[in-house]
């Protein structure tokens, strides 16, 4: 699957699967208007707050974060930890949505199992992939690992 950061033109173009957009870019219902019903969309948040109107939004997922404080990406908010991603997923589960929460922001192969523990259905990856200059292990690492989590 591909998806487009913040260029829902691009991601149309390329016949991507998809794009995530922030609070600052395209709104999620003109993203959704250019891709069409099949394409996914996703929405970063940093507060409980924007998860619930993303929670109203046509997308598929929630984005929350930065969990963590990042170095791969100007996140322009503060690291909101997993108290936000706990509470995001207490509120959706206690409106009904059943939409997936992504945990994005400093996740490292440490800190995944508990996003995941705290409510996140998965988590965004980008540093860390490099950490041990073999990707593909490390992939296979955090797969073990977060399969791990949602078992427990």
């Amino acid at each position: 699957m591909v998806i487009v950061n913040d260029r829902a033109d691009i991601a149309k173009l390329a016949d991507a699967d998809g794009v995530h957009v922030g609070q600052e870019d395209l709104d999620p219902a003109d993203a959704r208007r250019i891709l069409g019903g099949f394409a996914m969309v996703g929405l970063s948040t940093h507060s409980l707050e924007q998860a619930r109107a993303a929670g109203r939004a046509p997308v598929d997922y929630i984005a929350v974060g930065p969990v963590f404080a990042t170095s791969s990406k100007e996140a322009g908010s503060a690291a909101v930890g997993t108290s936000l991603v706990s509470e995001v997923r207490a509120m959706l589960d206690a409106e009904g949505i059943p939409k997936p929460i992504v945990a994005i922001g400093g996740i490292t192969l440490e800190r995944a199992p508990g996003v995941i523990r705290a409510g996140a259905t998965s988590v965004a990856v980008i540093s860390d992939l490099l950490a041990t200059g073999d990707p593909v292990a490390r992939v296979r690492d955090y797969l073990r690992a977060l399969g791990d989590a949602a078992n427990s």
